[in-house]
């Protein structure tokens, strides 16, 4: 097995036609469907600024979502590294998308706000320092050429940690 390489795929189709394709810019549904091998399609279009619908997932949620996704798996795996126990993660993210003259964009940032729970509040200092740690080791923040910020946030008042199980 290549621990150096790992190869993903996908599929997209467009199951926007209506009929006279792309005659016109308002002519043609931007939906499509994400698939992979073994899991659940997965319902696209556009941002509903460009003409997308509501109820299904645009590509800069999807990047975003992917940020978020590989930051907190980053975070718990440097978690383990440095004896700080998890007990429960969540994260409310968001992103700028800039728009260009020309019609062309791209984010300009994301910010990470992950709330994390922790067996052990003491180590709070160390377990908000972890965030840095993870960020340089997230392939897609690493993968990305916008600034990529996180704002660590305390566990709501009210929250239910999960103590470790006594096992003796």
């Amino acid at each position: 097995m290549n621990l150096s390489s790992h190869r993903y795929e996908i599929g997209i189709e467009w199951t926007g036609a209506r009929g006279t394709g792309t005659s016109s810019y308002r002519s043609y549904g931007r939906d499509h469907v994400i698939r992979a091998a073994g899991l659940p399609d997965l319902a696209g279009t556009a941002d509903p600024t460009f003409h997308g619908d509501r109820d299904r997932w645009n590509p800069e949620q999807l990047l975003l979502a992917a940020l978020s996704q590989c930051h907190m798996l980053s975070y718990l795996h440097v978690a383990v590294k440095h004896g700080v126990v998890v007990t429960g993660y969540t994260d409310d993210a968001e992103g700028e998308l800039r728009l260009n003259r020309d019609g062309s964009g791209e984010f300009a940032s994301a910010l990470l706000r992950p709330r994390v729970q922790l067996a052990d509040e003491s180590q709070r200092e160390l377990a908000d320092e972890l965030h840095e740690q993870a960020n340089r080791v997230c392939f897609i923040a690493r993968s990305v050429n916008f600034d990529v910020r996180h704002e660590p946030r305390l566990p709501e008042a009210g929250t239910d940690r999960t103590e470790p199980e006594d096992t003796e």
